[in-house]
């Protein structure tokens, strides 16, 4: 109870902050929009937005209420332009200086939690005042009405959140493509500097075989010999760009024996352990096996590791994939050494990469993509319940009953006056009650037959949001 007191005389003293802080909101809006001073407009929302996140991170820690952040995604850094200059509006600059400024002016502006938060700070010591005797008589019971209210304006609205999911899916699209890119100049490194330039060989070599056929047959055939064996490399060599674009034994035998094959081929002494209930789809299965290989081919090669262990598990619909090195650690994804290529293949699937590396080893990087795997209650959705399937054919062969001739017929009986109440039941009824009931008829077999079509709806739209759950990359 002495924390619970703690904490209101802890928010009642922030009126201390916020009076002072309204005063000066105030007067640097009116200096900014009134006086044109609007260098002063984002210094002030930036204050204004700490206040309401102290907030914030108090109701989380004394209410268990999570508000989340409602804030628009901010706008990415100017790109300059293929003369180098950078473009805001229909003005050009030398340096991204106006253009950061203008695009982050415009962020502040537009965001409708900017002015959420401004109300907020604005009725806020209105309301603190309001619940003063819920706070002094039930501190905890008024903490946690007081953190319904700061939820109200600011919390998340559906609007910021779909904006964050798209700011979300726009650089995972970015980092999908860039990765691409990269794999094709790779691509295009390995067939431009090995196998054209052997295919060149082999037909100068033919030149000069052509030219001593006839002049000097066992020079001739010398050269054949030679052709021949640098056809082979060839071939060789183009089957390692094949099995890098994407490796035969990882479509026809799946992850876990694509990842067994690289620990046959890898120098080092590599464990491999696997406990995948469900394959993934195709595209993680190939993010998952070059960022293994590249972990490999890191070990052997920059952290002088003589054994490694893959692990392979699935959490729930996750995959987990953990390769720890005995190695001489110090790896860094900001240095490079193709953690930060794993970081973008990795990217495309939300995806996360963990690297756990201190000076003189072991080396330990964990990845974790989530909902890529099926989930194992899919099938289960497949058939509509034989509960529902009986439901849904009552439905459909009772409605018929209220909807027509107990009421629209018994309406139509009412309104043109006819004797005859047979089986009508609301026609038997007092007059005052005739009418609510024919309604109520109508409005009740209206309600069976929607219902009788919404069950079957919903079933298909769980079946299809549970197929829809693996995570597979956005295109």
């Amino acid at each position: 109870m002495l924390r619970r007191y703690g904490q209101v005389s802890t928010l009642l003293a922030l009126l201390l902050v916020q009076v002072p802080m309204i005063v000066l909101m105030a007067m640097m809006l009116l200096l900014s929009f009134a006086l044109g001073m609007v260098f002063l407009f984002p210094p002030q929302v930036m204050m204004v937005r700490k206040l309401a996140e102290l907030n914030r991170r108090r109701m989380r820690d004394w209410a268990d209420v999570e508000i989340e952040a409602p804030y628009l995604p901010a706008p990415p850094p100017p790109v300059p332009q293929a003369d180098g200059m950078y473009r805001s509006e229909r003005t050009l600059y030398k340096t991204p200086r106006v253009p950061a400024w203008n695009n982050r002016w415009k962020w502040l502006m537009s965001d409708p939690a900017t002015w959420r938060d401004e109300v907020w700070l604005l009725l806020d010591p209105v309301v603190k005042v309001g619940l003063l005797p819920l706070l002094l008589l039930l501190p905890g019971r008024g903490l946690r009405v007081y953190a319904r209210w700061s939820g109200l304006l600011l919390g998340a609205t559906a609007a910021s959140r779909l904006a964050g999911q798209v700011s979300h899916l726009r650089r995972t699209r970015n980092l999908a493509a860039d990765s691409q890119a990269a794999e094709m100049r790779r691509i295009e490194r390995d067939l431009h500097d090995g196998t054209q330039a052997r295919l060149v060989a082999i037909g100068m070599t033919l030149g000069a075989v052509e030219q001593l056929v006839e002049t000097d047959p066992n020079a001739a055939k010398a050269l054949l010999a030679k052709a021949r064996e640098a056809s082979s490399e060839t071939l060789t060599e183009l089957r390692r760009v094949i099995r890098g674009i994407h490796p035969p034994v990882l479509a026809e035998r799946g992850l876990a024996d694509a990842v067994r094959a690289l620990a046959m081929d890898s120098p080092l002494d590599v464990t491999v352990d696997v406990q995948l209930p469900h394959r993934p789809e195709a595209p993680v299965e190939a993010a998952v096996y070059f960022a293994v290989s590249e972990l490999l081919s890191n070990a052997a090669r920059h952290g002088d590791a003589r054994s490694v262990v893959v692990d392979l598990s699935a959490n729930d619909t996750g995959l987990l994939v953990t390769v720890t090195d005995d190695g001489l650690g110090g790896a860094d994804p900001a240095r490079g050494s193709g953690l930060t290529g794993i970081e973008r293949r990795l990217a495309a699937f939300d995806g996360v990469l963990a690297v756990h590396s201190p000076p003189g080893g072991p080396t330990t990087v964990s990845m974790e993509l989530p909902k890529v795997l099926p989930q194992p209650w899919t099938n289960e959705l497949g058939k509509l319940p034989r509960w529902k399937s009986v439901t849904v054919i009552a439905l459909w062969g009772t409605a018929w009953c209220p909807t027509f001739p107990q009421g629209l017929v018994a309406g139509v009986f009412k309104l043109f006056g006819a004797r005859e109440k047979t089986w009508f039941l609301a026609l038997h009824l007092p007059g005052p009650w005739q009418w609510p009931v024919i309604v109520a008829m109508i409005l009740l077999g209206v309600y069976m037959y929607v219902m009788a079509i919404r069950i079957p709806a919903a079933h298909d739209r769980e079946r299809f949001m549970a197929e829809a759950a693996p995570g597979k990359p956005w295109c």
